[in-house]
Parts: structure tokens; sequence; C-alpha cells
């Protein structure tokens, strides 16, 4: 999902787009897809080494209009909701919330345990936008890309950047106000 939204904010004009990546990230990436990681690095056009507590993004003085974590793992979800910054991931979080910057997070689990729905809880009460990757149908999907780029149109929907690719809700066209019995 991460490089679908990449991809998007590539295309987006004035969008400067800042890559943190966890090396757990990293490793996913390369578990999960036959891709170089320079084809997702390319896609940003500031990479941070996720050691360098020093980079511009780890200051609130230095302007961001948001935040997306995505995929977000337990790990990096818990780090963000107790304030345990000891990365620059986490400390660019930090900067969101405490700048009360947007911060969304797209969590990565299933099935969610009762610590992980604790977690998420906070961190919506903190003020951070959950978009959980779920699937949909309304929309007619007829592939796994199909479902992925909805969930970035809802995290690009969250920012105020169009998505073509994304299919919104228009109601249903026949639908009534009597259930059948």
């Amino acid at each position: 999902m991460g490089f679908y939204l990449l991809e998007a904010l590539k295309r987006t004009p004035d969008c400067e787009v800042h890559l943190v990546m966890t090396r757990s990230a990293q490793l996913t990436w390369q578990m999960e897809t036959d891709f170089p990681l320079e084809t997702l690095t390319s896609l940003a056009d500031i990479v941070h080494n996720v050691e360098n507590m020093t980079a511009s993004i780890a200051s609130g003085s230095f302007r961001t209009d948001s935040m997306v974590v995505i995929p977000c793992s337990m790990k990096s979800l818990a780090g963000i909701v107790s304030g345990y910054a000891e990365n620059l991931l986490l400390r660019a979080a930090d900067v969101c919330m405490k700048e009360n910057r947007k911060l969304i997070l797209v969590p990565r689990e299933m099935p969610l345990g009762k610590l992980h729905l604790q977690n998420l809880t906070k961190a919506a009460e903190l003020g951070c936008v959950l978009v959980p990757p779920m699937l949909t149908f309304y929309n007619a999907p007829d592939s796994v890309e199909h479902q992925i780029k909805h969930v970035v149109g809802k995290v690009l929907m969250q920012l105020d950047i169009p998505y073509d690719e994304f299919v919104p809700w228009k109601g249903a066209p026949h639908a009534t106000n009597q259930l059948s019995r």
C-alpha cells in the first residue's frame, strides 16, 4: 500500500514527500515484493535513515502538513501512543502530534488483540486518524490492486488530495426504506 500511496503523492503538484522506513519495513518489502528497494525509495523526494534523529522532520520547526504511517506495525503504534520516540519514524510522529498536525495510521495486524485495540483507541484519543485497510465491495473491485487503491484513496481523502483510482460510495440506486420480511 505504501508503494501506491507514494505513486499517488509523486503525481501531486507541490507535494514534497519524505520517506522513513524502519528496518522491519525494509525486510517486509524484500519478503513481499520482487522489486528492489530503490523502486520504492525513488518515489520519495527525500529518504531519511530511520536512525537519523537530526533529520529535518525530527523538529517541529520544520513545517509539514501531515504524516502517514502505512503500514503501521503494532510495534510502531505502541511507540507512537506511548511517546517512545526511539527512531526517526516515531520521533516524526511525535512531532506531528505535539504540533497538532494530522497523523494518519494504517494499522497492519490481524486479528487485533486487546492490547492492539487499546493502543488504537489511545491513538484515536490522541487525535490520530485511523484508516484500517479493510476490504470493500460496493466499488465492484476486480483485483487485489483495486482493493489497495481503495485504501490509498481513503488515506488521500484525509489529506484532501484527489485520486482518480478511488471509487467513492454514491448511494444505493434502488434502495428503499423498507426491509423485506
